[in-house]
């Protein structure tokens, strides 16, 4: 299920989360959630926003207490740093399976940008610190199981808007305004790992960890009689899977011993077989 809004935003306050949170793959009653931002190239040096939160409504808007915060930690980021394909990981968390109706972003007061000239202007976002922009999500659904991406696509060459009546040396912080347009991507996220270990009888448990994000994420199971397992709605990125053992190898034949393969790439809406693993 995919969802595009392409959402003009005159004011603004844009939350943002680089915190991740690990968790076996198959605990019950759980989703996932992700949030990520990228950008379309604009003609400035940096563009760096000073965000600070981000929250989520699942009932209806007329109810005050609707909006969850999200796991997150503050920082400035310079959103010309995630182009031409790039996203910053900003929140990674175990989230209840339910309906997503919006996303509320919050910036700080401390935005800016650096244009051609080397020079540094700060950003005005009329009204949106204090208030946050919503942004309406349509379908946006977590189920059992699953991870859901929301990503953030910042239009940096439309949301960044100079006063008609600004001129060299006027004060710089008068010379641009804020008014982000941001196309929000709503999707279930099916990527996967599968393969077999043998011998089945070591009883193997698997590790799936992300290695690709500043804090590794972790998911988890074990393969079945026959030595078969498969890890769904996994995030893409680079892994380093562990196999352990949970059995003891019979008298007269070599232990079973832990294995680990790293490099492994998963990718969006497709399983990753990694064949055969032996323990051995």
């Amino acid at each position: 299920m995919k969802l595009s809004h392409l959402l003009p935003l005159a004011t603004l306050a844009l939350p943002l989360a680089l915190t991740s949170c690990s968790k076996d793959n198959d605990s019950a009653g759980s989703s996932k959630l992700e949030v990520r931002l990228m950008d379309a190239p604009g003609d400035y040096q940096s563009v760096v926003l000073d965000v600070q939160q981000i929250e989520v409504h699942l009932k209806d808007e007329a109810i005050a207490d609707g909006w969850q915060l999200l796991p997150f930690k503050a920082q400035a980021i310079n959103v010309l740093d995630y182009v031409n394909g790039k996203s910053a990981l900003l929140v990674n968390t175990d989230f209840a399976p339910g309906d997503l109706k919006e996303i509320r972003l919050l910036l700080g007061p401390d935005s800016y940008v650096i244009g051609r000239d080397g020079q540094r202007y700060d950003l005005k976002t009329p009204s949106g610190q204090s208030s946050g922009v919503k942004l309406k999500l349509d379908k946006a659904t977590l189920r059992e199981r699953e991870t859901f991406q929301l990503l953030l696509d910042f239009d940096v060459a439309k949301s960044i808007v100079e006063r008609g009546n600004w001129k060299p040396g006027n004060e710089r912080k008068e010379r641009y305004v804020l008014k982000p347009v941001v196309r929000v991507v709503a999707q279930a996220v099916k990527g996967g790992l599968r393969g077999t270990v043998t011998p089945a009888a070591a009883l193997p448990h698997v590790l799936a960890i992300r290695s690709s994000i500043t804090v590794p994420d972790t998911f988890s199971t074990a393969a079945d009689a026959s030595g078969a397992f498969q890890l769904s709605s996994l995030p893409s990125g680079t892994y380093k899977v562990q196999f352990f053992p949970s059995a003891t190898a019979p008298t007269n034949q070599p232990a079973y011993k832990a294995v680990t393969r790293t490099g492994i790439i998963v990718t969006n809406d497709q399983v990753t077989d990694l064949g055969q693993t032996s323990l051995n």
